[in-house]
């Protein structure tokens, strides 16, 4: 099973399928008074129909190999604790330009800061909102 595609597929499945049947021990309500099992489960179900459309769709595609880079999987896995570390200690803005700068050394392009200062930038304006519009308890400062 070296199919990328199939693989991702199935992938999606079991994590919606995980989210879903967890979200059923929740209260679902209905849709004019939603309890708090309805949303991760409409979520979850448009994730498994993602993931069983994608299985069918490997199918009929030309097979992709698939590869594990453990450098970028441990970077990511890096970039995630420390900025769970950072937004716990410091705060959470701190936390979103350390995770921005320690993740793009996991991809393909060259390294740009002035690409990474506009995303961490956005994902701040968009905690920001989150904040201030939502009410969220975010600890961004």
């Amino acid at each position: 099973m070296n199919d990328r595609n199939l693989v991702r597929g199935l992938f999606l499945v079991a994590i919606s399928l995980a989210f879903g049947l967890e979200s059923l021990r929740y209260p679902i309500g209905s849709f004019s008074r939603a309890g708090a099992g309805l949303f991760p489960l409409m979520v979850s179900s448009l994730l498994l129909l993602i993931g069983l459309i994608t299985v069918a769709r490997s199918r009929f595609v030309e097979r992709v190999h698939l590869e594990f880079n453990m450098k970028n999987i441990a970077i990511i896995l890096a970039s995630l604790c420390g900025f769970a570390l950072i937004s716990r200690h410091l705060n959470m803005i701190a936390g979103i330009v350390f995770l921005v700068f320690c993740a793009s050394f996991a991809g393909t392009a060259s390294y740009s800061v002035s690409r990474n200062l506009k995303i961490a930038v956005g994902l701040i304006a968009v905690a920001l909102a989150f904040q201030k519009l939502l009410g969220f308890n975010l600890p961004l400062y």
